[in-house]
């Protein structure tokens, strides 16, 4: 669903995706972002250490140009990336990714999280090799993401079944064994934080690893 179009609607919508003390970057981003041809879509809300934001689904905005991005500050820039990654265009999503996915800011981590339920492989492909640390215990990237999917296990949960949902849809011809599927390893490793985090297995909302493509085990 598109939100309505007036453009102060939509620098509110995107202003609500980051915590409310980093408001005054966030306007120096929209205001060197492009005007959209479509308003956001519909946003989806997570908590992040305490605070709601609200981020949306899909942006249409045309990119800005290299100067007016080199003209913004680190974290304005952070910010910037994190608002693209959400852009309807996968190729803008990847190149925006990459320059976040690795980032130690815990209101990055829901626009890295997201994407790794979606259904683009080479960005698959970017999470994994950024967060390395998932798979190190008591690590930085550890205790950033078993933090934020402890607060949010409704938000991880749907997130999984994506995983899932796109797996049998566009890519078990390819993997035919759930446990090869980049997406698969993003969730054991995911999912490996959060227990981590809470000192409990946490729960599972995909398959085994060895399911195959008649549904049993490989």
């Amino acid at each position: 669903m598109h939100l309505p179009r007036d453009p102060s609607n939509v620098d509110h919508v995107l202003a609500a995706a980051f915590p409310p003390r980093l408001a005054g970057d966030v306007q120096s981003v929209l205001a060197v972002m492009p005007d959209a041809r479509l308003a956001p879509m519909e946003s989806f809300e997570v908590d992040v250490q305490g605070e709601t934001v609200a981020i949306p689904s899909r942006i249409y905005n045309e990119e800005p140009g290299a100067d007016f991005e080199c003209s913004l500050t680190g974290t304005q820039q952070v910010i910037l990336h994190c608002l693209y990654s959400r852009h309807s265009d996968g190729r803008v999503r990847q190149r925006r990714l990459e320059q976040i996915v690795a980032s130690g800011e815990p209101w990055v981590a829901p626009f890295v999280l997201q994407l790794a339920g979606e259904y683009v492989l080479e960005i698959l492909d970017v999470i994994g090799r950024g967060l390395v640390g998932l798979a190190v215990p008591n690590s930085a990237q550890r205790r950033l993401y078993g933090d934020f999917i402890a607060r949010n296990p409704a938000f991880f949960a749907r997130t999984e079944r994506r995983v899932v949902s796109y797996w049998s849809c566009y890519h078990r011809w390819k993997y035919t064994v759930f446990g090869t599927y980049p997406g698969c390893t993003l969730m054991e490793a995911f999912r490996a934080a959060a227990s981590e985090h809470a000192g409990v297995r946490w729960p599972r909302h995909t398959p085994p690893p060895l399911v195959g493509m008649a549904g049993g085990l490989a």
